[in-house]
């Protein structure tokens, strides 16, 4: 038998509905389903090894759908460590602190943070932490509405690299750490006081794109890129809309 396993904890001091299911498997899977609604909750989940996933948009294996949290505040802790990796799904709250963290191996994560526009989204925190393998990393915050601020930290250790971000924030602090590999980034910020953007890079083939966009005229760019070849294209505009690169 395989020491692959699935570890959840949750906690909520209001929880209206929470359905899971999982699968403990010999070889090829670790998958977890989470549909929560509620005012506030606090979620920590953990796979070891194997073809693991989370949830949501279109997930696979066993087909799974949902990683769907509804509420005011979550709080959403995931730990990936080792083989095929993914996370996915929608989170709706208006305040939101996400911790994710994927250690090797195909690796893949996208989260879309109010994609309805049916909360405010405010108040985001969210920390990403890639050591190593395929990586592509998608995240999208308050795409559809306006968030009153954002705390963007994403570290990403070697191999494939894509990191996708658009941000609809007023107020955000964005910062990206890439060291190695082949490198892509996309920003795209939007917002009405401006945003805060740093991205710190060490080697392989980069290729960067900015857009920037506040009707205040105030947003803050910083790049620091140590390597060969590769394109950078930054575009800051004080429209508030996207122009693109």
């Amino acid at each position: 038998m395989s020491n692959n396993y699935n570890k959840i904890i949750v906690y909520g001091t209001v929880m209206l509905w929470f359905l899971f299911a999982y699968s403990l498997s010999y070889s090829d899977d670790n998958e977890i389903y989470v549909d929560q609604v509620g005012a506030t909750a606090n979620i920590d989940l953990e796979q070891l090894g194997s073809g693991n996933i989370i949830g949501g948009l279109n997930s696979a294996h066993g087909s799974m759908t949902a990683f769907d949290l509804d509420g005011a505040t979550m709080t959403l802790d995931v730990n990936q460590i080792g083989n095929n990796n993914k996370m996915l799904g929608d989170i709706n709250a208006d305040t939101f602190t996400g911790i994710f963290d994927f250690d090797g191996d195909t690796n893949s994560f996208t989260i879309q943070v109010d994609p309805g526009n049916s909360n405010s989204a405010d108040n985001a925190n969210v920390n990403v932490d890639v050591d190593g393998s395929t990586n592509t990393m998608t995240l999208d915050l308050a795409t559809n509405a306006l968030a009153s601020g954002a705390d963007i930290d994403t570290i990403v250790q070697g191999s494939g690299n894509t990191v996708n971000i658009d941000l609809d924030v007023d107020s955000g602090t964005n910062y990206i750490d890439l060291d190695g590999d082949s490198n892509t980034v996309n920003y795209d910020g939007d917002g009405y006081a401006g945003g805060y953007f740093k991205l710190e890079h060490d080697g392989s083939n980069r290729s960067f794109a900015v857009d920037q966009q506040s009707t205040q005229d105030n947003d803050w760019l910083r790049i620091t890129s140590d390597g060969s070849n590769g394109t950078v294209c930054v575009n800051q505009d004080d429209q508030g809309t996207s122009v693109g690169c």
